[in-house]
């Protein structure tokens, strides 16, 4: 019988996962990229040098998943209809994060592009938490 009863359509606002999701957890690590870089090209010592390239990896891959998250999770269609750059942003940002950004150079510009993209996204992020 109970296939035959009547069904209720329920609609809920996300109210734990807007309450969690934040840019600046990738902002955070994208400043730590930054410092990194510039303390490599402050230091001479190659193990200091190696080092310094290992953690900054690390540091940019937690700006990959935190921006990957925030973009799969946080960000819904009607998000991305009011702000069509949106996906091409992510993009950018995700891949400054990457080979071709700071985990391809100890350039500190390539850490500042990077929080530049964040906080695009940023501020884009706080817009839609207003509405």
């Amino acid at each position: 019988m109970r296939i035959f009863a009547r069904t209720l359509t329920v609609h809920a606002h996300c109210d734990l996962p807007c309450g969690v999701y934040d840019p600046a957890q990738a902002r955070i690590e994208a400043e730590s990229v930054k410092a990194i870089q510039e303390k490599y090209q402050a230091n001479e010592d190659p193990a200091f040098r190696t080092r310094a390239i290992a953690i900054k990896e690390q540091r940019a891959e937690l700006v990959k998943h935190h921006l990957d998250v925030l973009w799969s999770d946080y960000f819904k269609a009607p998000h991305f209809d009011k702000y069509p750059q949106l996906h091409t942003l992510f993009n950018d940002a995700v891949k400054q994060a990457g080979a071709g950004g700071v985990k391809g150079s100890n350039d500190p510009a390539t850490g500042q592009k990077l929080l530049e993209l964040i906080a695009e996204i940023d501020k884009i992020f706080w817009e839609t938490k207003q509405a």
